[in-house]
Order: C-alpha cells, then sequence, then structure tokens
C-alpha cells in the first residue's frame, strides 16, 4: 500500500544514504552484499526491489528485523501502520528537503476540531487535532456514510456531564461535535471490528456486512466545502476470520498509474482481470456458521464483512507521476537480478540435465520392460523386487542391485523370501548387473535345497501339530483316573501349540487359534504384561516348578491331564518336567507356607498393637501442628514423614506390607549432624517432609523402634510477660552451611531436569478457573483411595493420567552432589490431583517454550499462535526461551487458554477475570527502542 503510493515512494528515494565503498583498496569491485542499516535505507532499498525486481516476490525479512518484530506473533496491521508511519514522520523530520522532511503530513494528516456550544450563551470552544486516519465505529452500521456521520454526530452534555463554561462560569448543558477541518491527500479509515467484549472481558470481531462506494465524497462532512473533497477507492484491508485473536491478512491496491487491482496475500501476488476490485473470494471462504445469501451490490458498490481498513485518495493527485529509482538503487537492484538470473540458470541447466538423464532411463525401462518376464523353458535370475521398483521409477537413478536381504544362513536364496524377488529373464539381467552392477546374482540353481528340505518337515511337523493339537484337546475333555493322570500347569496347556511352533523354528505361524485355550482355561482381561513375559520366558511345564525343583503346591495353578494326553505333549517336549499325580508337592514349601501363616498372625497382632499404641499418629487429623503450637505444650518431636507414612502402610495392611523396625531420623540430618531445617520452613515447604509427635507419643516411639538420633523443637518463652514472641529452638541446630547448599542445589536441579512430568490445564471459562484454583474443594478423598494409592507399587504409572500419544512416568530430579541428602527418607510427595481438562506431557529443561507449545498443540489441537500459556499467574511469551529459564519445573501446572471465536455469555457477578495482558509491539523498534 505504501509502495504503491508514488509521493511517498518518490519522497523514500530522495532521502540521503550512507553508500558503501564500491571498490576495495587494490583497486578491484567490492563483491560484498549491500545490508541497509536505518529504517529508511531498508525501506528504500525494499521499494526499489519492488519497482525493478525480476523475482516473483520480494521477502521483506531485513525490514522486519530491523524493526525488531517477532514473526511469531500476530499483531494488528493497522496497529502496525499507525504506528511506523510515527517512526517514519520522526524520521525524517531532520531531512533538510522539505519535500521529504513533510511527505508523512502532506500525505496523510488531516485536521479536526472538538467543538463544544454552551445552550445558555451560545459560546463556541474548539480544540484542534491532528489525525492520521478515522476510527469508524460500524456497530449497528451497515453503510460506510452511517458510520463517518456517528463519528462526526452531536453529542449531548447533560446532568453529571455538564460543561463548564468560562463565559457563564458555571456548569451548563452543552453540545460537542466532530467539525472536520481538512483532509489529507491520502485517508485511511478504520473500520472497528475489534471490540472489547465486557461481558467475557476478551475480544471479539464484528463479522458484519458494511456497504462502501469505489467514489466518496467528503464535501458533506467538511466544515469547509470549497477545497477539493472527492476521494476514490485505493486500498482494502482484509482481515479472514471469525476471531480476534487469529487469522489471516490479505491487502487489496490499485495501482495509480494503471489504475489496475492487486491482491497481495503473502508470497502470492495476482493482478485482477479487468480493472474492477473482486472481493467474491475472500467473502466466499470465509468461515462462518451461518451462509447467508451475499446481498447484491450496484456499480461501483460493494460489500464485506471482513474489510477493517479502507483507504482512499483524493481525485485529484497526479496519477502519471514518474518515479525513477536512484542510480545508487538501481545497481544493486540489478545486481540482485543478476544473481537471481544466474540461480535461474542453474535451476535450468539442472532441470535440463535432470530431463536429458529422464529420457535416457525412459528409453531404457521402454526396452527391457518388454523382454523383462521369463519364458518358459528359459533361464531366468531372480532380482530384488524392491530394486525393481526404484528402477521402473524413472525420477531417481538406482542403485546396485542388493539381494543380500534374499539370502539364507547358507548364502542361497530363502524359500521363504520368493515374496521379496521377481524372476526375470537372463537377458534382462545381464543388462542390468552390466550397467548397475551388486549382487550376488541369484540364477535359477540360486534356490537353497537344504532350507526347502527343512521347510517341508516343518510343514509336515505343522500338519501333525494340528491334529494333535485337536487329538489334546478332546482327551482333555473325558475322564482322568486319579492313579494315571500326571499334573499339567494351566499356563503351559493354554500356550502349548504356540511354544511348539517356536520349537519348530516357525514364528511367523498365526497361532491365534482360540489362543489355544481348553475347557474354560481362561485368563482374565486384566492380567498385567509382566505375567505375560514371564509365561513367554518358561519352557513348557515349569510353570508348576518350585524353586527346590519340585511340585508346587499351589494347586490352582496345574490341572490333571490323561496319560495319553500327556504322551502326546511330551513328544514335542522332550525335556519337560514330569510329574504323576502321585508324586506329592515340594514339602520345603509347605514349610516355608506354615512359617508365612505364622508370620502374617504375627504381624496382624503386631499392628493392632501397635495402631492402639499411637492412636494420634495413625490419624492425620490428631497431628500437632507447628503453625498452630497449643499452648500446654512446650516441646514437640520431630521424625521423617516417609518413616510415618510407612508405618501406616503396614498398620493398614500387615500381611503385604514389612513391619517399620527404626526411625530414620538420621535422613534429616546433614553430614555435620545438623538440622537440613529451619522452623519458618518446617512450617511451609518443608512441611511435607516431617512429622511432629507428642511428647506423650515419644515415649511410645521408643520403646516400639529402634531411635537413631532424637530431633525436637523446644519453645522458650519470655522470662517476664511482655510483647516479645516465643523463641523457637531446634535440638540439634540447624547446620546453615548444608542448608544453603542444599537449597541451592534445589533450585540448580529445578533448572537442569531431564524427561520430567509437567501439567497442562485447559481454561475453558472463569468459572473453571476458580474451581481449579482450589481443587481440594472439589475432589474427595478416602481411605480406600490411599489403600489403592499405597498399594500401588514405586515406578508403576500413575493411571489419573493417559496420554493419547506417550505414557511418560515420573522422573526423580537428582545430582551426584546431592546424594548426601536426597535419601530415601526425604523425598517429596509426587501425587498430583488431576483435574478435568489437564493432561501430563513430558518436558526437558533445555527444550524452548515453541517446542512445548508444539506438543500442545498434539495433545490439545489448538495452533501454537493461538497459545495463551500462563504458570503461576505469569505469562510465557518468549518462545526461544527454555523452559528451565522460564521458571516450568518438574509437577508445574501451566495453564492454557486458547484464543477461540467469542460466544456471548450472560454477564456473571464475582467471576475471577482471568485476562492476560497484551504486549502488542512492546519492545521493538516501532516504539523507539
Amino acid at each position: 500500500m505504501w509502495f504503491l503510493n508514488l509521493e511517498l515512494r518518490q519522497a523514500l528515494y530522495l532521502c540521503p544514504v550512507t553508500r558503501p565503498l564500491t571498490v576495495t583498496a587494490e583497486g578491484d569491485p567490492a563483491n560484498k552484499d549491500y545490508e541497509p542499516q536505518t529504517i529508511c535505507e531498508h525501506l528504500q532499498y525494499l521499494f526499489a526491489l519492488l519497482q525493478n525486481s525480476r523475482r516473483r516476490y520480494i521477502d521483506p525479512s531485513g525490514f522486519v528485523k530491523a524493526l525488531g518484530l517477532d514473526t511469531g506473533q500476530q499483531q494488528d496491521a493497522q496497529e502496525f501502520s499507525k504506528l511506523f508511519m510515527s517512526l517514519l514522520e520522526d524520521t525524517l523530520s531532520a531531512q533538510k528537503n522539505p519535500d521529504v522532511r513533510n511527505i508523512v503530513q502532506k500525505q496523510f494528516c488531516g485536521e479536526y476540531a472538538y467543538v463544544t456550544v454552551c445552550n445558555q450563551c451560545g459560546r463556541e470552544s474548539k480544540l484542534i487535532s491532528k489525525f492520521y486516519e478515522l476510527e469508524l465505529n460500524i456497530q449497528g452500521h451497515k453503510q460506510l456514510s452511517d458510520c463517518i456521520t456517528e463519528f462526526l454526530k452531536e453529542e449531548k452534555l447533560e446532568g453529571d456531564n455538564r460543561y463548564f463554561c468560562e463565559t457563564c462560569q458555571s456548569k451548563q448543558n452543552a453540545t460537542r461535535r466532530i467539525r472536520l477541518l481538512s483532509l489529507p491527500g491520502t485517508l485511511n479509515l478504520q473500520l472497528m471490528r475489534f471490540v472489547f467484549d465486557r461481558q467475557t472481558g476478551h475480544k471479539k470481531k464484528l463479522n458484519t456486512y458494511i456497504e462502501f462506494s469505489e467514489l466518496l465524497d467528503m464535501g458533506p462532512f467538511m466544515e469547509d466545502t470549497a477545497g477539493a473533497s472527492e476521494y476514490e477507492l485505493s486500498a482494502i484491508l482484509i482481515h479472514r476470520g471469525v476471531s480476534a485473536y487469529s487469522g489471516h491478512y490479505i491487502a487489496h491496491v490499485k495501482d495509480p498509474q494503471t489504475g489496475e487491482w492487486y491482491r497481495f496475500n503473502d508470497e502470492d501476488i495476482e493482478k485482477m482481470e479487468g480493472k474492477k476490485l473482486q472481493l467474491g473470494a475472500e467473502e466466499d471462504l470465509e468461515p462462518s456458521k451461518a451462509q447467508a445469501r451475499k446481498p447484491k451490490c450496484g456499480k461501483g458498490v460493494y460489500r464485506s464483512r471482513n474489510a477493517y481498513m479502507l483507504v482512499y485518495r483524493l481525485q485529484t493527485r497526479e496519477k502519471s507521476l514518474t518515479v525513477e529509482i536512484p542510480a545508487f538503487l538501481q545497481e544493486l537492484v540489478e545486481r540482485d537480478n543478476s544473481k537471481f538470473e544466474e540461480w535461474c540458470s542453474e535451476m535450468a541447466e539442472m532441470r535440463k540435465q535432470s530431463v536429458a538423464r529422464g529420457k535416457v532411463k525412459h528409453e531404457e525401462v521402454k526396452e527391457l520392460y518388454q523382454r523383462l518376464p521369463a519364458k518358459a523353458g528359459c533361464p531366468y535370475d531372480f532380482v530384488s523386487l524392491e530394486w525393481l521398483q526404484q528402477w521402473l521409477d524413472e525420477s531417481t537413478p538406482p542403485k546396485p542391485i542388493d539381494n543380500s536381504a534374499c539370502l539364507c544362513s547358507h548364502g542361497k536364496l530363502h524359500p521363504d523370501k520368493i515374496p521379496m524377488v521377481k524372476r526375470v529373464s537372463e537377458y534382462v539381467a545381464d543388462s542390468f548387473y552390466k550397467r548397475y552392477g551388486g549382487g550376488p546374482r541369484l540364477t535359477v540353481k540360486a534356490l537353497c535345497r537344504e532350507c526347502v528340505v527343512e521347510r517341508c518337515r516343518v510343514l509336515r511337523l505343522k500338519n501333525q501339530l494340528n491334529e494333535d493339537y485337536k487329538a489334546v484337546a478332546s482327551l482333555l475333555k473325558g475322564p482322568v483316573r486319579c492313579d494315571e493322570g500326571f499334573w499339567v500347569g494351566k499356563s503351559s496347556l493354554r500356550s502349548w501349540r504356540q511354544m511348539a511352533l517356536e520349537l519348530l523354528d516357525d514364528p511367523e505361524e498365526d497361532a491365534d487359534q482360540s489362543n489355544g485355550n481348553m475347557n474354560g482355561d481362561t485368563k482374565s482381561k486384566d492380567e498385567t504384561s509382566s505375567e505375560k513375559q514371564e509365561e513367554e520366558d518358561l519352557k513348557f511345564n515349569e510353570d508348576i516348578v518350585c524353586p527346590h525343583g519340585n511340585l508346587c503346591i499351589l494347586e490352582n495353578e496345574r490341572r490333571v491331564v490323561s496319560k495319553d494326553a500327556w504322551e502326546k505333549l511330551r513328544c514335542y517336549f522332550q525335556g519337560a518336567p514330569e510329574f504323576p499325580t502321585s508324586q506329592d508337592s515340594c514339602s520345603q514349601c509347605k514349610i516355608l507356607e506354615r512359617e508365612g501363616e505364622e508370620n502374617e498372625a504375627l504381624h496382624k497382632m503386631m499392628a493392632s498393637e501397635q495402631k492402639a499404641s499411637l492412636p494420634n499418629l495413625f490419624q492425620e487429623k490428631s497431628r500437632p501442628c507447628l503453625s498452630s503450637w497449643p499452648e500446654e505444650v512446650d516441646e514437640l518431636y520431630v521424625v521423617s514423614k516417609f518413616f510415618v507414612e510407612e508405618w501406616r502402610k503396614f498398620v493398614r495392611r500387615p500381611t503385604r506390607c514389612s513391619p517399620v523396625s527404626s526411625v530414620g531420623n538420621r535422613d534429616l540430618l546433614c553430614p555435620h549432624g545438623g538440622l537440613m531445617f529451619t522452623f519458618a520452613s518446617m512450617t511451609k515447604e518443608d512441611s511435607k517432609l516431617i512429622a511432629l509427635i507428642w511428647p506423650s507419643e515419644w515415649g511410645k516411639i521408643q520403646k516400639l523402634f529402634v531411635v537413631d538420633h532424637a530431633i525436637r523443637v523446644v519453645r522458650r518463652r519470655p522470662a517476664e510477660a511482655g510483647p516479645d514472641p516465643p523463641l523457637y529452638v531446634t535440638e540439634p541446630e540447624l547446620c546453615l552451611d548444608c542448608r544453603e547448599g542444599l537449597l541451592c542445589q534445589q533450585q540448580r536441579d529445578l533448572r537442569e531436569y531431564a524427561q520430567a512430568t509437567i501439567y497442562v490445564r485447559k481454561v475453558v471459562d472463569n468459572t473453571k478457573v476458580m474451581k481449579d484454583s482450589a481443587p481440594e474443594l472439589n475432589v474427595s478423598s478416602s481411605e480406600a483411595e490411599e489403600e489403592r494409592e499405597e498399594a500401588r507399587l514405586e515406578g508403576e504409572q500413575d493411571p489419573d493420567f493417559n496420554q493419547a500419544n506417550s505414557n511418560p512416568k515420573r522422573q526423580k530430579v537428582s545430582h551426584p552432589n546431592y546424594a548426601a541428602y536426597q535419601k530415601q527418607g526425604i523425598r517429596r510427595s509426587t501425587r498430583h490431583r488431576k483435574v478435568r481438562g489437564e493432561k501430563a506431557l513430558l518436558v526437558s529443561a533445555n527444550q524452548t517454550l515453541k517446542d512445548l507449545k508444539i506438543q500442545i498443540m498434539h495433545a490439545f489441537s489448538v495452533a501454537p499462535f493461538d497459545q495463551n500459556l500462563s504458570i503461576e499467574g505469569t505469562t510465557l511469551t518468549e518462545d526461544s526461551a527454555t523452559l528451565g529459564s522460564l521458571g516450568v519445573t518438574p509437577e508445574s501446572v501451566v495453564l492454557l487458554k486458547a484464543d477461540e471465536p467469542v460466544v456471548d455469555y450472560a454477564a456473571i457477578d464475582d467471576v475471577m477475570q482471568v485476562c492476560m495482558p497484551e504486549e502488542g509491539f512492546k519492545g521493538t523498534g516501532l516504539l523507539g527502542h
């Protein structure tokens, strides 16, 4: 739009620039590419390329980089235009040439006045102001003229909004309006399609039709009608999309010299047929909920629901102005054209060579394809089918023939690999090997006889196996005499056919027929993968062998089969363990079973006694708290929270968990014997690592468990009653050096983690945010849930989180120097309560925010440019920054707000408003820094 403003282009060409040296010290021409320095130089060079370059389009990356813009962030084009015009005006203000210095004011600047008239005395007050565009409200309007009329309409100042009149020296009713005093040569009309919705707290786009004409007479709107006021349409800026936060920008600009319209859509530049503006393509492709019938337009009149900026030029402006490129810039353009032509010549030569090679290849394929099949009784070769497909593809030259994938262990053609080769005539094979080489060559004698014989043997055994499988299944249904039967593992019976096939070295056989299940010996659907792996590793009937090599004592894992069935099974598994029904189960296992039952009874009794002795320790609600220290108690004892959790597990399930014998308080101390926690930290972040004990309980704990170190917190009251607060001390005292080292190491680990889990929570509305900010208010817990959590093996995946593409396991952050403090007893709880709309992602500290957005795109189907991410109230905007530097630590919760079409919701009182602050062009060169 700026380039096709001839006056602006001519003025920019007149700006002096710092020209680089064109020759070296030796007098040779410099071959260094021109690099503009200032904003004006960038725009000059860009205009020169647009005017005389032979390229199909011009890449403005240098200009964009000079302004410091982030191409990954979509911004408002009209706002950019306004800021850049201001920057350009300031830059050109230092020029001596008045045609250059005042070009922005002449082209784009007009004047209007805010006029206030007192209703009492008629006094008129004027405030004159400059404008570079008129911002027109389109809500409720269908015509552009109606929008301009509303912009200039009279406003009544009454009631609390009355005007203080200088003449009357009091507040009076008044009227206020805008009067247009002068208009610029180029009139920018900003249609305010993007408005703020107070109900939702977000911007939204008004997708309503606005009608505008090719010719616009501004005379009826002017204060003084003497000057020229007839304008013609010269450019339209289009925003395609229903949302104010995403979409696509297109510009339609009219060439003032030829009168032809052009559509600029990124690198696609299209000249429209005839000399008429055409908006049909943009309007038809609009993704709208309701496809209403497009209204008909009169001649020279257009309707659009996507146009958001209209540019009009005075009809009296010079249209035949010839703008010449300065010689210096023309030289640079010609240099760029030469490079472009060289590149085109290279591409044309490469294309020519490629076509020549293709012709040769085509003739070769045409010649040999007819003679490819081997006739009956004639010699032939086997050639890799994959290579033949590459040969037939004329776009790529084939590599040497490689038949190695079709060979057996004897170096010959494997009978099972016949589908991978194609039989071709000897003549064609000779041509192939002569032109392309490779091998080994597989002639008619290449088929391996030994493998064929083995294959036949396996096929016969396979057929026999099918017969025996049916016979065994029939025998298992019949009665079995107790003194003639044999014990066989149920797992072995389920998979014996598959085991036999594997012994026959035929792993590709489909053994899915009934899966080997007989007489209802099926396993439940929740059988774990580890159990299946154990079944695959065991040999036949070894599933009923105990660790001592005898018959196991678990009768539900085995069943009795007849002698005939056992004989058929033993034909396939010669070395399988054999257990007649007369053989008794392992005596050692029976002794161990009795001892186990006695230990279980002992553990139950021990757990019951310990729970009765320490009732407060078992109930979390009965525990003391440092933040609300009871007045009647002056000391509390400290133990590891890990000890309490392990003890509670044992008390709840004494038959499944081992009893706790000692209190590992050594884990709470540093290598020097000092305490690793302050009193303040034990009330806050470290409260999850310790548990407080009443003095009455401490004596019982010393009797029931081995205590390595006693740790207590003592409250020392002041000697005299006064305002001084009590003093809290710990025994042993805090080791300050180790404490600081621990904190530093923790912070370093949080910034240097690899493969850790974070949680991304999608925010769908404000009510959702309120619920998620306090999940403990809407997520219930029960003892049964705690028991399920405790019964889960360490390292087993948390079932709360199921991710579509990956199943990340939680990783613990560790460091070699931190091993002395990060002991088993000191570990933070990694349990995370999942809320609706949340997913777990596996990330690393060194990956960028852009990488995370791509992961979120796959998980939530939200494009990166539509993602607003925040963590603990801080917005994440820098795509190139690493997650570690942004404070995204393991187990963090990242809030995702997706930019979507705004829906008008009813206003909700007292709802937390979550609005991400818009940075706009903050930090770019458009704002002068």
